[in-house]
């Protein structure tokens, strides 16, 4: 389920390679215990619910294994503690809650029944459908806020136990988003001296005049910047978000011709505002970019255009940056200085392009064009000239620029060193369907349950979808390989998902490329390195040369890491942790979350993971400023 949307990595490494430093994902076990289709789902899901309450008004902490089974999975996002966890057992959620200084944050649970579709329900985890669930939706009210959550229930010996629970916090209290019944009046009756309109008071809040300055300063106008500029604007938090594009939208519409999101309308709405019902299932770049324009211009967020970060510092001692600003404003370049409490890094899932720079003989390449994917806007009709293309690298953007070179008349080779994971855009609509398709539920259910499932739990699950997919897809795969290209079946054959949470890349959703791959109309060089650029083409380590009059380095982005030393330096950049891969509980690392550094945050993802983590990084930073956490409490 990830995508092309944020142009994830696409470098070609091996199939089970993870992020420097992280974890490996351990794979859940599914239940073992007999268990069979339950009748009488609410009595079980208000028994559970009851008991579960009377363990936190005691406490009994020593009765936590008689609700939980030996392996279940509590994941919490900012319920239990100011972090994300994923408590796998009994023993550590007891640990954690013994850590906690005034007993559990969580005061209460209810069984959530506000529509149909929350009712608690039998529902099976497994494909095999033998391992039976109650699945109920929760509500949570804890110390200074209220949540929401998921929990499944399996049989154990005639006992009803939690296999996942899921809480996570929705609002704090006083402190609620401004929206539904607290939106704004958007107007003063009455008699008053301001001559003021909307259009006066929204130019002078967007432009911060009247020596106005942002609360959070957000790098990066794309799903991630945009998403948590909409969540701290409904929270009362002022925010600038800054961009270097001509245009919000523009670091869309410049990519190459062809691109469109591989992942379906459903998956990809952005907070408060969804597609319209006539969107197409799959979004073209250049109406993503216009979408994302009339998104700023809708919920009225602040952004600047063609402005960059020429200076920044840290004052530990009172808590702000601060940020020097250039920007070219109605034809003027002018120097603007904010002293933002909280910065967010929002460039991308990544950070800068991942371009072999120092590669032997580069400069002498005599073609029409050697370039980094973010820098290909397209191929060229060929028009019988037997022109011929090189793609350096194997994952969405490598195949989309290879299609299209195929398509323009180019004679392709796509270069891949390892292996990757293939799945059928099709296939992957169909499995997603149930929750993220026309007629499934709404989107924030939808995402409660996708999110409810802890990663080393979807990772067994995504294994036996996986092998479904498979077969579904066999042909194809069958010709994939015949052809030359190698496949994998991701992590521990656990496929797409797991593979974009461990690495950000090394897949290819098929909207075509690999049938051409497959009939040999674009040519495979596999598991070979390039040893020397040359003015005609390149020679590879087995000695083979391949001409080319175009290259393209679909080689991926480098960690946002190496971007953050870029733009902040080396005191900033030193301090912060690693961002994606795995931490020791299987939550994705340092992304939406303490960082290392105070004040400093990471926001990236494709349009889903921006649309539920802008919510939680959003109370994280409200919750600081309101004095109910401090740094040291995330």
């Amino acid at each position: 389920m990830g995508s092309v949307a944020t142009q994830l990595p696409v470098e070609v490494p091996s199939a089970d390679r993870v992020e420097p430093g992280s974890f490996r994902l351990q794979t859940a076990n599914l239940p073992t215990v007999p268990t069979s289709k339950p009748t009488d789902v609410d009595s079980i899901a208000s028994t559970w619910v009851n008991s579960f309450n009377k363990v936190l008004t005691v406490p009994e902490l020593a009765t936590i294994p008689q609700l939980f089974l030996e392996e279940s999975y509590w994941r919490d996002q900012l319920c239990l503690s100011w972090d994300f966890h994923t408590l796998k057992g009994p023993e550590k959620i007891i640990s954690l809650l013994q850590q906690s200084k005034n007993g559990c944050r969580i005061k209460s649970l209810t069984l959530d029944q506000s529509s149909k579709d929350r009712y608690p329900k039998a529902s099976v985890m497994d494909s095999d459908g033998k391992v039976h669930t109650v699945q109920a939706f929760l509500t949570v009210e804890t110390d200074i806020g209220r949540g929401s959550g998921v929990v499944r229930l399996v049989q154990d010996h005639g006992a009803w136990k939690v296999f996942t629970l899921y809480t996570f916090l929705r609002e704090l209290k006083e402190h609620e988003e401004q929206v539904g019944g607290r939106r704004p009046n958007g107007v003063a009756h009455g008699e008053h001296l301001s001559r003021k309109n909307w259009l006066d008071r929204r130019k002078a809040e967007e432009n911060f005049e009247n020596c106005e300055e942002p609360i959070v300063l957000i790098l990066g106008a794309g799903q991630a910047g945009l998403s948590i500029a909409a969540r701290l604007k409904m929270l009362g938090t002022k925010s600038l978000i800054v961009d270097r594009e001509e245009r919000i939208g523009d670091n869309w519409r410049s990519r190459y011709h062809q691109l469109v999101l591989h992942d379906p309308v459903w998956f990809d709405h952005l907070p408060y505002l969804p597609f319209p019902e006539s969107w197409p299932v799959f979004t073209p770049k250049d109406k993503l970019g216009d979408w994302f324009e009339s998104y700023v211009k809708l919920l009225e967020l602040n952004v600047w255009t063609q402005t960059t970060i020429t200076g920044s510092s840290w004052d530990a001692i009172a808590g702000k940056w601060t940020v020097t600003l250039d920007r070219l404003h109605d034809g003027k370049k002018e120097t603007r200085v904010f002293h933002p409490k909280h910065i967010i890094q929002a460039t991308g899932h990544s950070g800068e392009p991942n371009f072999p720079s120092n590669l032997k003989g580069l400069s002498s390449f005599a073609g029409t064009r050697l370039v980094h994917s973010s820098q290909f806007t397209g191929a060229v009709p060929s028009k019988d000239q037997n022109k011929r293309a090189i793609v350096v690298g194997c994952c969405n953007s490598g195949h989309d620029i290879a299609q299209d070179f195929y398509e323009n008349g180019y004679s392709v080779t796509l270069i891949q060193r390892s292996s990757t994971f293939v799945v059928s855009a099709e296939t992957n609509l169909h499995h997603m369907s149930a929750l993220y398709g026309e007629g499934g539920p709404p989107t924030e259910d939808a995402d409660m349950v996708f999110f409810s499932i802890p990663n080393a739990v979807a990772k067994r699950l995504n294994i036996a979808m996986t092998r479904v997919q498979n077969k579904t897809d066999e042909k194809i795969l069958r010709g994939l390989e015949k052809a030359g290209f190698k496949i994998d079946k991701g992590p521990d054959g656990s496929g797409l998902w797991i593979k974009y949470l461990t690495r950000g890349g090394g897949y290819y959703l098929d909207v075509g490329c690999s049938q051409l791959i497959a009939d040999n109309k674009i040519k495979v060089k596999q598991g070979c390195e390039i040893a020397e650029v040359l003015p005609n083409g390149l020679l590879f380590s087995d000695g083979e040369t391949l001409e080319a009059d175009e290259i393209v380095f679909a080689t991926g982005y480098l960690n946002m890491r190496t971007q953050c030393r870029k733009i902040f330096g080396d005191e900033v950049a030193d301090r912060v942790k690693d961002v994606w891969g795995f931490d020791e509980e299987g939550e994705i690392r340092t992304m939406w979350r303490k960082t290392g550094h105070p004040g400093f945050w990471f926001m990236g993802g494709n349009l889903a993971l921006c649309r539920w983590y802008s919510r939680l990084l959003a109370l994280q930073i409200k919750g600081l400023e309101e004095g109910l956490c401090s740094y040291e409490d995330l």
